[in-house]
């Protein structure tokens, strides 16, 4: 279906974090989407991302994730210089920032589900990311509105590598309650298969109900179509999981 789209401001701690929305254009109540960048913010490959999804029927929300670092619309270029800038700006940002972003834009949507004009169903709350944002969607399920959660490729949730600090994210699973679906490339150097077996034995002690995919030769951030790292094989098959699963939970 078709999309609009469009940016809005919040303020969080008395920074104000821009967020790039895209929503079916049809008149409707649809499924509304916490959406995480990688550590590049948004740039266009994420923001087709977003869009890509949106168009399925979900109104999506990605935020500026180092809105109190960065100023407005920093779009961090994916070259040496800006993974240097990017995981710089990772590195200083308290791991409760990330955590009370989460929750403004929750607190957003069930605000905004409220207004006569609006196309948000409050029920149906899901978040999803890539990277640094694979670990703050999964993060973000520690909410109890979150229902479904999809982290493709999620960086430091095995050791806690996410901000400023360790985070807790092994040892609080078990707050969970809604359903994950977690994708990664078998030779991506971030995650590899000892960081899996650890996640996934997390989530199996946490009795997370949980779903684990695994891309054959597929390496890290082989969803963002600008490098040379993209696989747009696994991608579309990753979009096909991606929306089955998000119907699938949605609709039960």
């Amino acid at each position: 279906m078709q999309i609009t789209k469009r940016n809005v401001s919040l303020v969080v701690d008395d920074s104000l974090m821009r967020v790039y929305i895209a929503a079916p254009q049809p008149t409707g109540r649809y499924p509304a989407i916490l959406f995480y960048s990688d550590i590049y913010q948004l740039g266009s490959p994420i923001t087709r991302l977003a869009d890509h999804l949106a168009g399925y029927g979900y109104v999506v929300a990605a935020p500026e994730i180092f809105h109190r670092i960065e100023p407005i619309g920093t779009v961090i270029e994916p070259n040496d210089l800006g993974r240097m800038q990017g995981n710089d700006a990772a590195r200083r940002t308290a791991i409760a920032h990330y955590d009370a972003d989460a929750q403004a834009l929750i607190e957003f949507f069930k605000q905004e589900s409220q207004k006569p004009e609006s196309n948000i169903d409050p029920q149906k709350i899901g978040t999803m990311g890539f990277c640094i944002g694979g670990h703050l969607a999964f993060r973000a399920a520690f909410l109890s509105e979150v229902k479904a959660a999809v982290c493709c490729y999620p960086t430091g949730i095995h050791n806690g590598k996410l901000g400023r600090g360790v985070a807790d994210t092994l040892s609080r699973m078990g707050e969970i309650r809604g359903e994950l679906l977690l994708v990664f490339g078998s030779i991506d150097p971030h995650v590899p298969a000892e960081a899996r077996e650890t996640i996934v034995q997390g989530l199996q002690n946490a009795q997370v109900s949980y779903a684990f995919s695994l891309y054959e030769g597929a390496n890290h951030t082989f969803m963002r179509d600008d490098g040379d790292r993209f696989d747009p094989v696994a991608t579309d098959r990753v979009w096909a999981e991606v929306t089955a699963f998000l119907s699938r939970v949605f609709q039960g």
